[in-house]
Protein backbone atom coordinates (compact mmCIF):
# COMPACT_ATOMS: atom_id res chain seq x y z
CA UNK A 1 0.00 0.00 0.00
CA UNK A 2 0.70 3.86 -0.19
CA UNK A 3 2.90 5.16 2.66
CA UNK A 4 0.89 6.73 5.39
CA UNK A 5 2.79 10.03 5.28
CA UNK A 6 1.84 10.02 1.48
CA UNK A 7 -2.06 10.04 2.10
CA UNK A 8 -2.09 14.27 3.05
CA UNK A 9 -0.15 15.18 -0.07
CA UNK A 10 -2.06 12.74 -2.18
CA UNK A 11 -5.36 14.23 -1.38
CA UNK A 12 -3.91 18.04 -1.53
CA UNK A 13 -2.92 17.06 -5.25
CA UNK A 14 -6.22 15.80 -6.12
CA UNK A 15 -8.48 18.03 -4.42
CA UNK A 16 -6.64 20.96 -6.12
CA UNK A 17 -6.22 19.13 -9.46
CA UNK A 18 -9.50 17.93 -9.64
CA UNK A 19 -11.48 21.70 -8.92
CA UNK A 20 -8.80 23.36 -11.38
CA UNK A 21 -9.28 21.01 -13.85
CA UNK A 22 -12.70 20.80 -14.14
CA UNK A 23 -13.05 24.71 -13.98
CA UNK A 24 -10.50 25.38 -16.76
CA UNK A 25 -12.42 22.25 -18.90
CA UNK A 26 -15.53 23.99 -18.62
CA UNK A 27 -14.23 27.46 -19.25
CA UNK A 28 -12.24 26.45 -21.97
CA UNK A 29 -13.92 23.49 -23.87
CA UNK A 30 -17.62 24.80 -23.08
CA UNK A 31 -17.49 28.59 -23.43
CA UNK A 32 -14.03 29.81 -24.57
CA UNK A 33 -15.87 33.09 -26.02
CA UNK A 34 -17.14 34.00 -22.87
CA UNK A 35 -14.12 33.36 -20.39
CA UNK A 36 -11.23 34.24 -23.10
CA UNK A 37 -12.99 36.99 -24.65
CA UNK A 38 -13.19 39.78 -22.43
CA UNK A 39 -11.19 41.53 -18.90
CA UNK A 40 -14.54 40.22 -17.14
CA UNK A 41 -14.73 37.09 -18.67
CA UNK A 42 -11.57 35.99 -17.58
CA UNK A 43 -11.56 37.05 -13.96
CA UNK A 44 -14.90 34.72 -13.73
CA UNK A 45 -12.67 31.91 -14.60
CA UNK A 46 -11.68 32.78 -11.11
CA UNK A 47 -14.97 32.03 -10.07
CA UNK A 48 -16.15 29.05 -9.89
CA UNK A 49 -19.18 29.21 -7.70
CA UNK A 50 -20.60 31.24 -10.18
CA UNK A 51 -20.79 27.83 -12.17
CA UNK A 52 -19.47 25.76 -14.48
CA UNK A 53 -17.00 22.17 -14.08
CA UNK A 54 -16.63 19.80 -17.10
CA UNK A 55 -15.50 16.39 -15.80
CA UNK A 56 -13.20 15.88 -18.92
CA UNK A 57 -10.85 18.89 -18.03
CA UNK A 58 -11.03 17.33 -14.23
CA UNK A 59 -9.90 14.11 -15.77
CA UNK A 60 -7.32 15.48 -17.28
CA UNK A 61 -5.99 17.48 -14.29
CA UNK A 62 -6.39 14.17 -12.17
CA UNK A 63 -3.94 11.77 -14.72
CA UNK A 64 -1.78 14.49 -15.00
CA UNK A 65 -0.99 15.37 -11.51
CA UNK A 66 -0.95 11.79 -10.68
CA UNK A 67 2.19 11.34 -13.19
CA UNK A 68 3.93 14.57 -11.64
CA UNK A 69 3.21 12.71 -8.21
CA UNK A 70 4.51 9.67 -9.29
CA UNK A 71 7.54 10.93 -10.63
CA UNK A 72 8.18 13.31 -7.13
CA UNK A 73 7.34 10.37 -4.88
CA UNK A 74 7.42 7.09 -6.77
CA UNK A 75 10.98 6.44 -6.72
CA UNK A 76 11.52 7.06 -2.81
CA UNK A 77 8.09 4.99 -1.60
CA UNK A 78 8.58 2.49 -4.26
CA UNK A 79 5.15 2.81 -6.70
CA UNK A 80 4.42 3.87 -10.17
CA UNK A 81 2.26 5.78 -11.99
CA UNK A 82 0.39 3.30 -13.77
CA UNK A 83 0.05 1.13 -9.84
CA UNK A 84 -1.06 4.22 -8.01
CA UNK A 85 -3.92 4.97 -11.45
CA UNK A 86 -5.06 0.92 -11.05
CA UNK A 87 -5.64 2.01 -7.36
CA UNK A 88 -6.92 5.33 -7.62
CA UNK A 89 -9.84 4.89 -10.39
CA UNK A 90 -11.94 2.31 -8.53
CA UNK A 91 -12.68 5.34 -6.38
CA UNK A 92 -12.97 7.73 -8.59
CA UNK A 93 -15.99 5.59 -9.82
CA UNK A 94 -17.83 6.35 -7.18
CA UNK A 95 -16.88 10.44 -7.08
CA UNK A 96 -18.20 10.09 -10.14
CA UNK A 97 -21.42 8.38 -9.13
CA UNK A 98 -21.76 10.84 -6.66
CA UNK A 99 -21.65 13.93 -9.21
CA UNK A 100 -23.96 12.80 -11.35
CA UNK A 101 -26.44 12.75 -8.04
CA UNK A 102 -26.07 15.69 -7.28
CA UNK A 103 -26.26 16.92 -10.99
CA UNK A 104 -30.00 15.53 -10.93
CA UNK A 105 -30.54 17.22 -7.28
CA UNK A 106 -29.49 20.10 -9.23
CA UNK A 107 -31.54 19.32 -12.43
CA UNK A 108 -29.25 19.49 -14.79
CA UNK A 109 -27.46 18.09 -17.42
CA UNK A 110 -30.43 16.07 -18.13
CA UNK A 111 -31.64 14.19 -21.15
CA UNK A 112 -33.97 14.50 -24.21
CA UNK A 113 -37.95 14.05 -24.09
CA UNK A 114 -39.06 10.17 -23.13
CA UNK A 115 -42.27 8.57 -22.78
CA UNK A 116 -40.16 5.78 -21.06
CA UNK A 117 -41.96 5.55 -17.25
CA UNK A 118 -39.06 6.74 -14.96
CA UNK A 119 -39.14 10.37 -17.28
CA UNK A 120 -38.26 13.38 -15.04
CA UNK A 121 -40.09 16.39 -15.36
CA UNK A 122 -37.40 19.23 -14.31
CA UNK A 123 -39.45 22.06 -12.98
CA UNK A 124 -36.89 23.57 -11.39
CA UNK A 125 -35.80 24.20 -15.27
CA UNK A 126 -39.17 25.09 -16.52
CA UNK A 127 -39.49 22.33 -18.01
CA UNK A 128 -43.08 20.79 -18.67
CA UNK A 129 -42.49 17.47 -20.80
CA UNK A 130 -40.40 14.45 -18.87
CA UNK A 131 -37.06 14.06 -19.54
CA UNK A 132 -34.37 11.24 -19.92
CA UNK A 133 -32.36 11.18 -16.38
CA UNK A 134 -29.22 10.88 -18.09
CA UNK A 135 -27.56 11.70 -14.76
CA UNK A 136 -29.04 8.49 -12.76
CA UNK A 137 -27.77 6.90 -16.22
CA UNK A 138 -24.57 7.97 -15.78
CA UNK A 139 -24.54 7.33 -11.95
CA UNK A 140 -25.46 3.46 -12.30
CA UNK A 141 -23.42 2.86 -14.92
CA UNK A 142 -20.10 4.05 -12.98
CA UNK A 143 -21.37 2.69 -9.62
CA UNK A 144 -21.29 -1.00 -11.45
CA UNK A 145 -18.30 -0.31 -13.22
CA UNK A 146 -16.78 0.46 -9.79
CA UNK A 147 -17.73 -2.48 -7.92
CA UNK A 148 -16.77 -4.31 -10.27
CA UNK A 149 -13.26 -2.82 -10.70
CA UNK A 150 -13.16 -3.48 -6.86
CA UNK A 151 -14.18 -6.96 -7.04
CA UNK A 152 -11.48 -7.31 -9.59
CA UNK A 153 -8.41 -5.95 -7.24
CA UNK A 154 -9.46 -8.01 -4.08
CA UNK A 155 -9.94 -11.23 -6.51
CA UNK A 156 -7.87 -10.96 -9.20
CA UNK A 157 -5.47 -8.41 -8.50
CA UNK A 158 -2.28 -11.51 -9.25
CA UNK A 159 -3.62 -12.19 -12.55
CA UNK A 160 -4.17 -8.57 -14.02
CA UNK A 161 -1.06 -6.49 -15.53
CA UNK A 162 0.05 -2.86 -14.24
CA UNK A 163 -2.16 -0.59 -16.07
CA UNK A 164 -4.89 -3.44 -16.54
CA UNK A 165 -7.53 -2.00 -14.50
CA UNK A 166 -6.82 1.99 -15.69
CA UNK A 167 -7.24 0.71 -19.31
CA UNK A 168 -10.76 -1.28 -18.09
CA UNK A 169 -11.87 2.08 -16.76
CA UNK A 170 -11.14 4.58 -19.24
CA UNK A 171 -12.42 2.53 -21.55
CA UNK A 172 -16.04 1.62 -20.02
CA UNK A 173 -16.27 4.88 -18.59
CA UNK A 174 -15.80 7.04 -21.28
CA UNK A 175 -17.51 4.52 -23.59
CA UNK A 176 -20.83 4.86 -21.63
CA UNK A 177 -20.04 8.69 -21.48
CA UNK A 178 -19.92 8.66 -25.33
CA UNK A 179 -22.94 6.68 -25.63
CA UNK A 180 -25.48 8.31 -23.27
CA UNK A 181 -24.45 12.08 -24.83
CA UNK A 182 -26.75 10.67 -27.25
CA UNK A 183 -29.56 10.99 -25.44
CA UNK A 184 -28.50 14.55 -23.51
CA UNK A 185 -29.81 17.88 -24.18
CA UNK A 186 -26.83 20.15 -25.71
CA UNK A 187 -24.98 21.76 -23.03
CA UNK A 188 -23.68 25.04 -24.88
CA UNK A 189 -25.60 26.63 -27.88
CA UNK A 190 -22.71 25.54 -30.46
CA UNK A 191 -23.42 21.87 -29.30
CA UNK A 192 -26.85 22.03 -31.64
CA UNK A 193 -24.82 21.80 -35.25
CA UNK A 194 -22.24 19.06 -34.03
CA UNK A 195 -22.97 15.43 -35.04
CA UNK A 196 -20.95 14.60 -32.18
CA UNK A 197 -21.38 17.22 -29.24
CA UNK A 198 -18.45 18.32 -27.03
CA UNK A 199 -18.75 15.68 -23.88
CA UNK A 200 -18.48 12.78 -27.22
CA UNK A 201 -15.48 14.43 -28.86
CA UNK A 202 -13.75 14.46 -25.34
CA UNK A 203 -14.70 11.33 -24.26
CA UNK A 204 -12.74 9.69 -27.59
CA UNK A 205 -8.83 9.87 -26.82
CA UNK A 206 -9.87 8.62 -23.16
CA UNK A 207 -10.96 5.33 -24.95
CA UNK A 208 -9.04 4.91 -27.29
CA UNK A 209 -5.93 5.43 -24.54
CA UNK A 210 -7.44 2.92 -22.47
CA UNK A 211 -6.88 0.66 -25.95
CA UNK A 212 -3.61 1.32 -26.37
CA UNK A 213 -3.12 0.71 -22.51
CA UNK A 214 -4.56 -2.76 -22.74
CA UNK A 215 -2.80 -3.66 -25.75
Amino acid sequence: GLDEKLIDPLLYTLLIATIVGARLGHCLFYQPDYYLGSWDGFLEIFMPWKGGLASHGGAIALILAMWWFSRKYGRKYDFDFLWLMDRLVITVCFAGALIRLGNLFNSEIYGDVTSLPWGIIFDLRGETMPKHPTQLYEAFSYLILGLGLMWAYNNRLDRLKRGEIFGIFLIILFGMRLLIEFIKEPQVGFEEMMTLNMGQLLSIPFIVAGIALLI
